[in-house]
C-alpha cells in the first residue's frame, strides 16, 4: 500500500521528511537557505519546523518508533 493511502506511513515519512531537512540544514545551511520560495521552499520549511520545535518532533521520533515496533 502506498504511504499517501496509510496515515501511519503517511506521518512516517512527513517525520522523516523533517528530520532530514533539518540535518541537513544544519550541516550545509546555504543548501536549504537559497530556496525559501517556490516547490523547494518546502524543504526550507520543514528544516524550520525541525529547529524550532525539535523536542516536539523528538517526542514524535519515539512513540512513532514504538508504535512501528510494537504494532
Amino acid at each position: 500500500m502506498s504511504a499517501i493511502f496509510n496515515f501511519q506511513s503517511l506521518l512516517t515519512v512527513i517525520l522523516l521528511l523533517i528530520c532530514t531537512c533539518a540535518y541537513l540544514r544544519s550541516l550545509a545551511p546555504s543548501l536549504l537557505d537559497k530556496n525559501k520560495t517556490g516547490v523547494l521552499g518546502i524543504f526550507w520549511k520543514c528544516a524550520r519546523i525541525g529547529e524550532r520545535k525539535s523536542p516536539y518532533v523528538a517526542c514524535c521520533c519515539i512513540v512513532m518508533a514504538f508504535s512501528i515496533l510494537f504494532a
